[in-house]
């Protein structure tokens, strides 16, 4: 008999390493888009695409949702709007490496919160050390950090935190992708005001709708996805820690595709970012040998309160 998909997390830690490679290089192409659209006018145009892209795709039928699967999405969607657009508003002004380091002491708040083990809170500090060492690299480099870049990324990190709870909250309640896909079309909604004139820009120079197209796929559509079948996978707490390896390649992208250069300190960050990583995705295979095959959404998870 094949095991239940939820009883293996070694299938949730290679969604979230797909969904951490995939968001650092799709914001390096949407960087490329901010002078003439904007930061808010390319999360709108990134999140309208992908809207139309899933639903096309996963066709889904809301009409006989309940209230909860609503409120769900609809929080769901939320999220996704003001998590995105404080994020690129935030790279706008600020450096992708430490952008990403800064905004995740959301999960990792998060991760610290939830934790049940004396392990994983050790994994959570090896972490925070390494985010606090991108931030040090950040604030001690040719360019100091931007007053307001820094505020938008720490807004970024409470909606991230909002994101995690309300994914896996869609995860438990919405069967498949559908609860993503309306998601997506309640953010393409709320913004709406801010992508006007971006659309109108876009209409006069079509050639923009390739990139705005390859950020939707690589920022959106690849990694909600792989993060949503995740967290069908995998406890929050952890979701939340392996997630750490996205500076990781924030500062390979940010390296390759915009040039910034990656420093030795930020080297050293990297590596302890990755060693949580390690050490806690160890520490979910050596908890689930003794217990059976039963997934961590079994029931509709509480909102915080």
């Amino acid at each position: 008999m094949q095991r239940p998909a939820a009883s293996s997390p070694l299938v949730g830690v290679a969604l979230v390493i797909g969904s951490c490679l995939s968001l650092p290089f799709g914001a390096a192409v949407a960087a490329q888009l901010f002078p003439v659209l904007g930061p808010w006018g390319v999360t709108s145009l990134r999140v309208a695409i992908a809207a139309v892209l899933l639903v096309v795709i996963v066709r889904p039928r809301p009409r006989r949702w309940t209230r909860p699967q609503w409120t769900a999405a609809v929080l769901f969607g939320v999220s996704l709007a003001a998590m995105n657009g404080f994020f690129y508003a935030a790279i706008d002004r600020i450096p992708l490496g430490p952008a990403v380091a800064i905004e995740f002491l959301g999960p990792l708040v998060l991760a610290a919160v939830l934790t049940r083990r004396f392990a994983d809170a050790v994994w959570v500090a090896v972490a925070l050390l390494g985010m606090a060492l991108l931030g040090i690299d950040g604030l001690i480099g040719a360019e100091p950090l931007d007053p307001f870049g820094v505020l938008f990324i720490l807004i970024a990190a409470g909606f991230w935190v909002m994101y995690i709870r309300m994914s896996a909250r869609v995860g438990a309640l919405i069967p498949g992708s559908s609860g993503l896909a309306m998601g997506l079309v309640v953010a393409a909604v709320l913004l709406i005001p801010v992508g006007v004139p971006a659309a109108a820009t876009v209409a006069a120079d079509p050639s923009l709708l390739l990139l705005a197209a390859i950020t939707a796929v690589l920022s959106s559509v690849i990694p909600y996805s792989f993060e949503l079948a995740a967290l069908r996978r995998l406890p929050q707490r952890v979701f939340g820690v392996l997630l750490s390896l996205e500076p990781a390649f924030a500062t390979l992208a940010g390296w390759l595709i915009l040039g910034q250069d990656a420093t030795v300190l930020r080297l050293v960050a990297v590596a302890l970012v990755i060693a949580a990583s390690v050490g806690t995705t160890l520490g979910v295979r050596r908890d689930r040998r003794g217990q059976e095959p039963s997934g961590p959404f079994t029931a509709p998870i509480p909102l915080p309160d």
